[in-house]
């Protein structure tokens, strides 16, 4: 069984040893904005869904016959538990921005150069440890209740087990993780004067941290004492749901956020702090990744706020809202006749940790149409794909290929529009369930049903025909992309001064 808690709801599956999936369902949940640029969950509404989820795909399935459960879901969340294990407040997501203060005093106390080498990763304002030193600061009653912290699917973990652990993958994205050594940094711990004891044990991703105990045994049907892998970080777990684990494949994953994965043999660092180096859900890897906070977030922002006709017009046709607003923008002409969009509408982590850029269309006139708009959005979004894909190639990173999973996988147009903009073929993969499917499978790994992960996603998981690029459509684009870049930089002063203005 895999379970992955995402942002917007929670994806329980069920498959055999082949890895076909016999049951999936899925449960969502609201997301909460009480303030501009923050994003909290209620970490009860994941465990609610988890169990209606787990309930209805185990349903006439002999549970004893389930040989082990992984657990994926979104990176960075903070959940604080106080020592009766209750709730302190809502978790704070991946995506909120209110900790640019921490996240400064943290450069200034480790030193940028010595933090980079210490947990091999800046202070961004998306990962657990500043989340951690905003409570101490602005809610002191709280964070002196904190017993345990962890993060969304770990959460999961201790409802099902009782055990306060995570895993090597998802704890890189906490800042508090000694990447090189896969261990907690007690160093940096020390110095921000953070208890080690808040935080559960690391385990390598495959391991069986726990087992299911009696009152999730009958609260969601699953057996009792059925083990329960680490499992994943979602990424990690995506990208082994796509079969990234070994050197030269890659993967573009569009969701809410848009991130693109490289495996890695060896620990490798960007010195500028643009992408990420984590720990990978292989035993002993690490990979290398971009994260855009606005990937399909974007074109959903513009589906739910410019596209109220389309909705409708879906509904009566029951089809999906995405089909009609991407329905002929293949007649618009790559750069929309001149218009761009820049994706930052709730900041950014890759390539720009800026908590305060914003989104921008670019050279709108009377002219342009709602679907010149629409494919702007695309290929915004397609160029801030494009900004990590460059990054990995400058840090001589190897791309034989480039795997899509996620929404842009099944749009022919913005599959086309990706080979374009990378000036490379991609693929997709013959799998849909992601992470979900990734950790399932680790925890067969886990429950040694397969001998390693390398040799069982080389066995379940392969490649189908993506598209390749149009020459005449890279020349125009490689233009379009300089402006694109040259865009935010002439922006980010005023990107800063704006959120100024409208703090006061």
């Amino acid at each position: 069984m895999g379970i992955d808690i995402g942002t917007s709801g929670t994806k329980v599956i069920l498959i055999d040893i082949k890895g076909k999936v016999i049951a999936t369902d899925l449960q969502e949940y609201p997301l909460y904005t009480p303030k501009p640029g923050w994003a909290e969950q209620n970490p009860d509404d994941w465990w609610n869904a988890a169990v209606k989820g787990i309930k209805n795909v185990v349903k006439g399935v002999k549970t004893s016959e389930i040989a082990a459960i992984g657990l994926s879901g979104q990176m960075h969340g903070l959940v604080a538990l106080d020592r009766n294990n209750k709730i302190l407040r809502p978790a704070i997501l991946w995506c909120d921005q209110r900790t640019v203060k921490q996240c400064d005093y943290i450069t200034k106390k480790i030193g940028a150069e010595r933090l980079k080498k210490l947990v091999y990763n800046p202070a961004l304002t998306g990962f657990t440890a500043g989340k951690i030193l905003w409570m101490r600061d602005n809610e002191p009653a709280l964070y002196k209740k904190i017993n345990k912290v962890l993060l969304p699917k770990d959460y999961i973990r201790f409802k099902l087990t009782g055990i306060f652990a995570t895993e090597v993958s998802d704890a890189s994205g906490m800042l508090l993780l000694d990447v090189k050594n896969r261990k907690w940094s007690e160093t940096l711990l020390k110095e921000l004067k953070i208890k080690s004891s808040i935080l559960g044990e690391c385990f390598e991703s495959e391991k069986i941290s726990g087992y299911v105990n009696s009152e999730a045994a009958k609260l969601t049907g699953l057996a009792y004492n059925t083990p329960v892998g680490g499992g994943g970080g979602d990424q990690s777990a995506s990208a082994i749901g796509c079969g990234i684990v070994e050197t030269g494949i890659i993967s573009v994953t569009i969701g809410t956020s848009g991130v693109v994965f490289a495996f890695s043999d060896k620990i490798k660092l960007d010195k500028q702090g643009r992408i990420h180096t984590f720990c990978h859900a292989v035993n002993g890897k690490w990979h290398t990744m971009g994260v855009m906070l606005s990937a399909g977030g974007s074109l959903k922002w513009f589906k739910d706020n410019l596209c109220k006709e389309e909705i409708a017009l879906a509904a009566k046709k029951k089809v999906d809202p995405y089909d009609i607003i991407l329905k002929d923008l293949d007649k618009i002409p790559p750069g929309s006749d001149g218009l761009i969009f820049l994706p930052y509408l709730s900041g950014e982590r890759s390539p720009y940790a800026d908590p305060y850029a914003r989104g921008v269309f670019l050279g709108l006139g009377l002219a342009h149409t709602k679907k010149h708009m629409a494919k702007a959005v695309l290929e915004g979004v397609t160029f801030g794909l494009r900004d990590t894909v460059e990054i990995m190639r400058a840090l001589k990173i190897p791309i034989k290929e480039i795997r899509v999973t996620g929404g842009g996988a099944r749009s022919k147009l913005w599959l086309q529009m990706l080979a374009d903009i990378f000036g490379q073929e991609v693929v997709t993969v013959n799998v849909t369930e992601g992470g979900a499917l990734g950790v399932a499978l680790l925890a067969g790994v886990g429950a040694g049903i397969y001998p390693d992960i390398s040799a069982v996603c080389k066995k379940i998981i392969t490649t189908k025909k993506g598209a390749k690029p149009n020459k005449k459509n890279v020349k125009i684009y490689n233009r379009y992309y300089k402006l694109y870049e040259k865009t935010y930089v002439n922006l980010r002063d005023e990107f800063k001064e704006l959120a100024g203005l409208q703090n006061r």
